[in-house]
């Protein structure tokens, strides 16, 4: 008899302590915006996600004065411009409040965390733990199990990627991982760019070493992941400057979208596929790179975003009369023959043929592109001359009228080269070396 009430009791406890461990595809932990950001992505992406916080919402959006945001704030990208938008719509009636688009972001502490909120409660497959300090944090198999209190009770999580979104990085130390090796810059990194900011910024590694990115306004994948632990991801100590909202969100909604791949595919961030993951992102309205004279609404923005992040057509940065920087696309500005052929040749093993054969001129011209189409896609020229005169307005609506001699603006070679040569496509590895 006593056996047996031994063997309740003990298959009573067992059962609760089963009870007390929850299993998530995504564990996100941090108070800040990068780690609500995070997590909103991650189940937006349909992955179980569990936020972990240590304290109350949102202590970095406390005080009674009024924030104003400049860096980064007009770039409505992803769930920063999700943020923005419903910051203008709540004080758009309120007098003496500028909600005109290019003026500083301005709102309450207390609203822009009850509006994070807001967008958190609203998201399914996202639960919130507030006042949840995490404790442990061990290696399970590919995956992560995070022991935390709350209301005085241990609890478990055992989770398939994990995001250190806290100060310092933290949970990564507590890991016992490295944040060693460093990414080491090359000039292909910005084809694994997975954050856009309207500012320029000198990303760091994630040992603190500056990056000499000065020209370019991203940040790459490579810096988001720990490089000697699996499915471990990073948001904060990101950028050598001080902590940025816009940013900050961006970053997190990065590391959501690459641990919730991870998840959903059941591999490792050592098999992180970058162009499934940009898609991902573009997919939720997010920016690879800054254009500042490409409008988001302009129905060839994600065809222009794609293009430019193979290397095909470069972003410029401009200075014009003191003012910042303006990171350009110039969309109808010519396409010059040297700057496509580099990258051309290096995706396409029959490119080489046709330049040779073609020769085209210092600027590229409606035949050339259709010729090169032609070539790659092997289509018979005149059929596909035919098809592109009548779409070349009634399908894409170019302002140009269709002539073979016309020299193929940045814009219509973008449209077209996205839609027939798919350059995006082809595989790109963490350095942003592309894998034929």
């Amino acid at each position: 008899m006593v056996k047996k009430l031994f063997a309740l009791i003990f298959i009573f406890y067992s059962s609760l302590a089963v009870a007390e461990t929850i299993k998530t595809d995504v564990l996100v932990i941090g108070n800040g915006p990068g780690a609500v950001a995070a997590a909103i992505q991650s189940s937006r992406s349909k992955l179980k996600t569990v936020l972990l916080v240590n304290g109350s919402w949102m202590p970095t959006l406390q005080g009674k004065n009024m924030i104003t945001l400049t860096d980064n704030s007009n770039l409505p990208s992803g769930i920063w411009g999700e943020f923005r938008r419903q910051i203008h719509q709540f004080y758009k009636s309120k007098p003496a409040y500028d909600t005109t688009y290019n003026a500083p972001l301005q709102f309450e502490p207390f609203t822009g965390a009850g509006i994070l909120k807001k967008i958190a409660d609203t998201t399914s497959r996202l639960t919130l733990k507030l006042d949840a300090p995490y404790k442990t944090v061990e290696k399970d198999g590919t995956g992560w199990e995070v022991a935390y209190t709350q209301n005085g009770k241990i609890y478990y999580v055992k989770t398939k990627t994990l995001i250190d979104a806290t100060e310092g990085n933290e949970v990564t130390k507590l890991a016992g991982a490295s944040l060693l090796p460093p990414l080491t810059y090359n000039d292909n990194l910005y084809r694994t760019s997975i954050v856009a900011g309207d500012e320029l910024r000198v990303p760091v590694n994630s040992a603190g070493t500056p990056l000499n990115l000065t020209g370019w306004r991203f940040i790459p994948m490579g810096l988001l992941v720990v490089k000697n632990a699996d499915n471990l991801f990073v948001t904060e100590n990101v950028l050598n400057n001080k902590p940025n909202l816009p940013m900050q969100m961006a970053i997190g909604q990065g590391a959501g979208t690459m641990a919730a791949f991870c998840a959903f595919f059941k591999t490792t961030s050592k098999n992180l596929k970058v162009r499934a993951i940009q898609s991902e992102l573009l997919d939720f309205k997010g920016y690879l790179l800054p254009f500042d004279d490409v409008n988001p609404q302009d129905r060839y923005f994600r065809a222009i975003q794609q293009v430019a992040v193979t290397g095909l057509l470069k972003g410029v940065v401009k200075n014009a009369d003191n003012q910042q920087a303006a990171y350009l696309f110039m969309p109808d500005s010519a396409v010059y023959t040297a700057e496509i052929k580099p990258v051309l040749t290096e995706i396409y093993s029959r490119a080489f043929i046709w330049f040779n054969n073609a020769k085209p001129g210092i600027k590229f011209t409606t035949k050339d592109l259709l010729s090169f189409i032609s070539e790659i896609t092997l289509s018979e020229p005149e059929a596909f001359r035919l098809t592109m005169q009548k779409d070349w307005k009634e399908r894409y609506r170019f302002k140009s009228d269709f002539d073979l001699n016309h020299v193929v603006t940045r814009r219509e070679f973008a449209i077209l080269a996205n839609q027939y040569l798919n350059p995006f496509a082809r595989t790109v590895d963490l350095t942003g070396r592309i894998i034929n």
